[in-house]
This record gives structure tokens, C-alpha cells and sequence, in this order.
């Protein structure tokens, strides 16, 4: 029997900052478990979903995306003074996202080279995750996130408890899978010792390696990985490239990042 619907229930927004919007579609993707969510909450704001927007303050914020402007960072601090709790989804919202790249460049050089008038465009020479400008009460990591870890993060809040949510490495869902081990036993190079679970092994599950989208576990032995990642075939050129994509401003990544410098 479904639970029944609370007279006044807590407010939902969902908002967007520079992304690809894949963050919010996992939300959309979670369908069935959805409606049962939004009998227990108001959607108030996730203009993905619907143009409706009923005004602030909100019990939970979930914000996806980078900082890269000016207005962003206005835009953020609003947010924040509006909203009970707030939650960073997605390795953009956490990280910086795979834009961070820039941070490593000029900035002016990346527009310069992409726009016909580059004197138009009004940006940061850096992407930041939404940390580094206001307080955040959880952040759910992946690129994209994974659904089920979604529901869990919004029904927790709900429930006024802290999210249930794995703070171990990808070798852990290997193993709970009972998978073999892509870079013992076959060489294939592989993330997954450094990198924060949640996707479910998915990489490894296809005998693929570890792509290191869902951030880095807790103080991550990236010179002991380096080694592993030699004895793979990779170079130090390698190793760098593989450290700077998804999660490439998150500083526990630095160590593998330069790695190419």
C-alpha cells in the first residue's frame, strides 16, 4: 500500500549551472520510483521537467553544473539563501566538471580559438564546483549520477537521516559483483582502486577499465596506481590523460593529473 500523501509536503528545486544536463535527466531517467517520490514533496522548481516554478525558500535544492561566470556566482549565493538544504549532483556540480580543463590553460587562448568574436563572451578563467562559493550539505558524485544513488540522497533528506551512500572504491562493487579484475588479470588499465563508487562496476563489468567518473575514494594511493598503470603499457603522458577528464580540478586528482606535465 503506497504511503499517503503528507498535507504539506517539502519543496523540491532543481536548478542548472554549466553542464550537459545529464545530472538532471538521471532524475527524470528514475520514472516509476519518481512518482512515488513526488507524492511526498513538491517539485517546485526543475525547469528540465516542466516550465512551472512556485517561489522559494526550498527544503532541498539539488544543483547541477560548474561556476564559469560572474552571474553564477550570484546565482548561487541566492540559491543557497533560499534553500534549507543543498545538494551537489554530478562530477560538474562536485569538481568542476571536465571544463575545468581550463583552469590548467588561458582561457582567452580556448575562446579566442572556439568563437568567431570572442570579444563577446563573459567568462571565468576557471570552473569551480559549488563548494568553493557556498555551503553544501551533501555531494553525490558521477558523471552522470546514478539514479538509485539519487533517490537515496532525496528520500534520506526526507526522512531527516544522512544518505546512505558507499564512501569505498569501485574494487569493492567489483568484488561484490564477483568480477575478475580487468587490470590483474587481463592488463587493461583501470581506475577503479582510486575512484569513488557508485556506479556499480559498470566499466569493469564489460571488461573495460575504470574511467574514474565518480571522483576520487578518500586519500587515493595515486602513486601506487601509477605503478600499475606502467605495468599496463601506459606512459607518464598516459597516466596524466587519464586523471584529467571528468574530475580533473578535484585536488586529490592533482598527483595523477601531472603525471603529464
Amino acid at each position: 500500500m503506497s504511503a499517503p500523501i503528507p498535507a504539506t509536503r517539502p519543496s523540491l528545486a532543481v536548478w542548472k549551472f554549466a553542464s550537459c544536463d545529464g545530472c538532471q535527466l538521471s532524475l527524470l531517467d528514475c520514472e516509476d520510483e519518481l512518482l512515488g517520490v513526488a507524492t511526498q514533496l513538491q517539485i517546485a522548481h526543475f525547469l528540465e521537467m516542466s516550465s512551472a516554478v512556485v517561489e522559494g525558500p526550498y527544503d532541498l535544492s539539488l544543483v547541477e553544473g560548474s561556476v564559469t561566470t560572474a552571474t553564477d556566482v550570484d546565482r548561487i549565493h541566492a540559491i543557497r539563501d533560499n534553500s534549507k538544504r543543498l545538494v551537489t549532483i554530478g562530477a560538474c556540480a562536485t569538481a568542476g566538471g571536465v571544463q575545468a580543463l581550463r583552469n590548467f590553460a588561458d582561457v582567452v587562448e580556448f575562446a579566442d580559438a572556439v568563437y568567431a568574436s570572442p570579444e563577446y563572451i563573459d567568462t571565468l578563467a576557471t570552473s569551480t564546483p559549488i563548494s568553493a562559493h557556498v555551503r553544501v550539505d551533501f555531494e553525490l558524485r558521477g558523471c552522470p549520477i546514478d539514479r538509485r544513488q539519487l533517490i537515496e540522497v532525496i528520500t534520506a533528506f526526507l526522512a531527516g537521516r544522512t544518505p546512505n551512500v558507499p564512501n569505498t572504491s569501485v574494487c569493492t562493487e567489483c568484488k561484490r559483483r564477483g568480477l575478475t579484475c580487468v587490470m590483474v588479470a587481463d592488463g587493461t588499465p583501470c581506475l577503479g582502486p582510486v575512484t569513488h563508487a557508485g556506479c556499480g562496476a559498470l566499466c569493469p563489468a564489460h571488461a573495460r577499465g575504470c574511467y574514474g567518473c565518480f571522483g576520487p575514494t578518500p586519500n587515493p594511493n595515486i602513486a601506487s596506481l601509477a605503478g600499475w598503470l606502467r605495468r599496463c603499457g601506459m606512459d607518464d603522458a598516459g597516466i596524466g590523460r587519464v586523471f584529467s577528464t571528468f574530475n580533473v580540478a578535484d585536488p586529490d586528482f592533482d598527483e595523477g593529473r601531472r603525471y603529464g606535465h
